[in-house]
C-alpha cells in the first residue's frame, strides 16, 4: 500500500478530502460523484500515513450491503482491520463486549407481533398494514420517544390510524417484546446510548478502541444515531461524515440533513459527476434552487448523450404504450433490458406496469413489491382460488370490502395501507374487465397470475424513487408526473413538499443517457420548475363519426381478440392506432408496418387478423 495508489485517478476535490487524515471533515458528496471511492481512499489514507492503525477506524454505513462494499474496497488497497458496520451493527457488538447484561436475541422484525396486535383493533383498523405501524413506532423510536410520551409528541403529525389506538398499540408492542426478553433495533441503539450515558468506565473503554470514526450517508442520521455517535466521539473530533442533503429523502423515519449541514470542520464539495450525461445533469440542476442546503451543482464528466424527452398524453394507456415502446425501441438499439428501470412513487403503481410489460413480452423484476406479493393479493387470492362463483366482478368486490376496502381512502393514511387500498381496488377492477359470465373467480385467478407472470432475476427493473437510491441505469421513465401523484397527495406542508421534490432529483440523477418524463394527467408543479412546457394533452379518442365504417369493425375485433387473450382491449392495439389504420386501409403486413403503434411483436400477434378484419369491412 503507498501513497501514489490511494491517490491514482482522484479529481482535485476527491483528493483534497483524501489528503485531509484528521478530522472534523465533511464531505458533501453529489449524485456519482465517486463518494464511496473517497471515503474508502480517505480511509486507507489514514492508515498508510500512519496517523491511525487500521483497527482504530470504526466506519459507519446504512447497510450491510454498503459496509461490505467498503470492506471489499479496502482490501484491495492493501488495508486490513478496519471496522465497518451500520449503526445498529456497531451497538449490538459495542453491548456484547461493554454491557454488563448484553441484550440475548434481536427482534428479526416487528411486522409479526404488530400484525397480531392489529387484529385485535376496531373492525375499520384491523386490515390495516403492521408495515405502516412499524414505521410509526420507528419514527417515535428513533425520536426517542416512549409510549409514555407519544400522543403528546406528534405536535400535527397524522399516524396511520387514530392517535389512541396507535398509543395502544405501541405501548402493547413494547410489552409483548420485553414479556419475551427481546429487543428491536431501535431498543439497541437506545441500550448502546444509555450505556454510554451512565457508565464512564464503559465510554472510556469504548474510545480508548476507537479512534477515529467514518459515517456514510450522513444525511438520513436521526436524533438517536445522532446521539450515539457524539458519545463514541467525546471530546475528540476525529469525524469524518459524508453525504448529500440533495438526496434526503427518509423524514418519515426521522432522518434530518441538518446535522450534514451543520456539521463543522474542513468543507469538501464533490459535484464532478461520472455517472451521468450533461444533458441529464442540466435538467436535474434546474431543480437546484427549490432543494435548499449546500448549494451545489453536478458538473458531468461523461460525453454528451440524447436530450431527455418529456411527453404528455391524454389517456394513462396511452403513456403506457408510449413506455413499451420506448422500452423496446432502446432494446433494439442494444441497451440492456436490465440496464432500464421505469420508477413511481409507491408500490401501488406497479402492477400497470406489471401488465403492460407482460403483454408485450419484456422481462421484467419488481425490487420490492411485485402486486401479486402485496399485502391485499396475498390475503384475498387464496380465498378466491376456492370459489366457483362465476360472478367475478361481484364476488371479488365483496371479499375486497370484507378485507376492508374504502369506497375513498381517508387522508393520513400510511404508504403500506394506501398500497393495499389501491391494490384492493385494482383487483375489483380486473375482475370486472375480465369477467365475461363464463369465467370462474378461480379461474380468474389463474388468468391473473398468467398476466402478471414476472420475467424472474433478469429483466426492466421495476421500483419506487426510494428503492431507487444509490442505483443507477443506462435509462430511467418516470411516469405520472402529476400534481398528488409526485408531490404525492400526503404532502401537506412545505418540509413535505420539499421532500417529494427531492425524490425527483434522486430520480432523475439516476439516468446514465436517456432519460424520461411522462404524464396523463394534470402536471406536478415540479415540470414548471424544470422549465418542461410539454404543451396540451393529445385527445384520448378519435372522433368516430368522421372515421370509416372498418374502424368500427377493427374496435370489434379487437374487444373479441381481448376477452380471448384475458387482456384489456388497450394491450392489443390503442384507439388511435385503429384509427389510423382503419384511415390507412392497409393491403399487407409491409404496408400495416408502416403504421405508429404497430411494432414487429403486434404485427406477428395480429397482422394476419387485422389485415382479414379490413378486407370483411370493404
Amino acid at each position: 500500500m503507498d501513497a501514489p495508489r490511494i491517490l491514482d485517478g482522484l479529481n482535485p476535490e476527491q483528493r483534497g478530502a483524501v489528503e485531509a487524515v484528521r478530522g472534523p471533515v465533511c464531505i458533501v458528496a453529489g449524485a456519482g460523484s465517486g463518494k464511496t471511492t473517497t471515503i474508502t481512499r480517505r480511509i486507507a489514507n489514514q492508515v498508510a500515513s500512519g496517523t491511525f492503525a487500521a483497527s482504530e477506524i470504526l466506519a459507519v454505513t446504512f447497510t450491510d450491503k454498503a459496509a461490505g462494499e467498503m470492506r471489499s474496497r479496502l482490501a484491495a488497497l492493501g488495508v486490513e482491520g478496519v471496522e465497518a458496520r451500520t449503526f445498529h451493527s456497531a451497538a449490538f457488538a459495542m453491548l456484547r463486549g461493554l454491557a454488563p447484561e448484553p441484550p440475548a436475541s434481536v427482534l428479526p422484525s416487528k411486522v409479526i407481533t404488530l400484525r397480531q396486535i392489529a387484529n385485535s383493533l376496531p373492525k375499520p383498523f384491523r386490515f390495516r398494514p403492521a408495515a405502516d405501524l412499524a414505521t410509526e413506532i420507528e419514527r417515535a423510536k428513533n425520536r426517542r420517544i416512549g409510549p409514555a410520551e407519544y400522543r403528546r409528541s406528534l405536535d400535527g403529525h397524522n399516524p396511520p390510524i387514530p392517535p389512541d389506538l396507535m398509543e395502544r398499540v405501541y405501548r402493547e408492542y413494547e410489552r409483548r417484546k420485553s414479556e419475551r426478553g427481546l429487543v428491536d433495533f431501535e431498543d439497541m441503539l437506545e441500550r448502546a446510548v444509555r450505556l454510554l450515558e451512565e457508565d464512564a468506565s464503559a465510554q472510556e473503554r469504548f474510545q480508548s478502541r476507537f479512534r477515529a470514526f467514518t459515517v456514510d450517508e450522513y444525511q438520513d442520521v436521526n436524533l438517536l444515531q445522532q446521539r450515539l455517535l457524539e458519545l463514541w466521539l467525546g471530546e475528540r473530533d476525529d469525524l469524518c461524515v459524508v453525504g448529500d442533503d440533495y438526496q434526503s429523502i427518509y423524514a418519515f423515519t426521522g432522518a434530518t440533513p441538518s446535522y450534514l449541514l451543520t456539521m463543522r470542520g474542513r468543507l469538501f464539495k464533490l459535484e464532478a459527476n461520472y455517472r451521468s450525461s450533461p444533458q441529464v445533469l442540466e435538467l436535474a440542476n434546474r431543480l437546484v434552487p427549490g432543494l435548499g442546503g449546500a448549494e451545489k451543482t453536478l458538473r458531468a464528466v461523461r460525453p454528451d448523450g440524447p436530450e431527455p424527452i418529456a411527453r404528455a398524453f391524454g389517456a394513462r394507456e396511452d403513456e403506457t404504450a408510449f413506455l413499451v415502446e420506448q422500452l423496446l425501441a432502446l432494446r433494439r438499439d442494444g441497451v440492456a433490458y436490465e440496464q432500464m428501470a421505469v420508477l413511481y412513487r409507491t408500490n401501488a403503481r406497479s402492477e400497470e406496469y406489471e401488465e403492460a410489460l407482460a403483454a408485450a413480452g419484456i422481462p421484467y423484476r419488481v425490487r420490492a413489491g411485485a402486486f401479486l406479493e402485496r399485502a391485499a393479493a396475498r390475503r384475498l387470492l387464496p380465498v378466491l382460488r376456492r370459489s366457483s362463483s362465476i360472478d367475478v366482478g361481484a364476488e371479488v368486490r365483496r371479499l375486497a370490502e370484507d378485507q376492508g376496502l374504502l369506497s375513498e381512502p381517508a387522508e393520513g393514511l400510511g404508504e403500506s395501507e394506501l398500497t393495499r387500498q389501491q391494490d384492493l381496488a385494482r383487483l375489483v377492477r380486473l375482475a370486472e374487465e375480465l369477467d365475461d359470465g363464463r369465467r370462474t373467480v378461480a379461474e380468474f385467478v389463474t388468468v391473473l397470475e398468467q398476466r402478471l407472470a414476472d420475467g424472474g432475476e433478469e429483466g426492466v427493473n421495476l421500483l419506487t424513487y426510494h428503492r431507487a437510491k444509490g442505483l443507477e441505469f443506462e435509462a430511467v421513465f418516470l411516469p405520472r408526473l402529476e400534481r398528488n401523484e409526485l408531490p404525492v397527495r400526503q404532502a401537506k406542508t412545505d418540509g413535505a413538499v420539499a421532500e417529494e421534490r427531492r425524490l425527483l432529483y434522486v430520480g432523475m440523477t439516476r439516468a446514465k443517457r436517456h432519460l424520461f418524463l411522462t404524464r396523463a394527467a394534470r402536471p406536478s408543479p415540479f415540470l414548471a420548475e424544470l422549465g418542461i412546457d410539454d404543451g396540451p394533452a393529445r385527445s384520448p379518442k378519435p372522433d368516430e363519426a368522421e372515421l370509416p365504417p372498418a374502424y368500427r369493425a377493427l374496435k370489434e375485433w379487437r374487444l373479441t381478440r381481448a376477452r380471448r387473450d384475458g387482456v384489456p382491449a388497450y394491450v392489443v392495439f390503442h384507439d388511435r392506432t385503429l384509427a389510423e389504420i382503419a384511415t390507412r386501409r392497409p393491403g399487407s403486413a409491409a404496408e400495416l408496418a408502416g403504421v405508429s403503434g404497430v411494432g414487429p411483436a403486434k404485427l406477428e400477434r395480429y397482422g394476419s387478423e387485422v389485415l382479414a378484419t379490413l378486407a370483411e369491412a370493404s
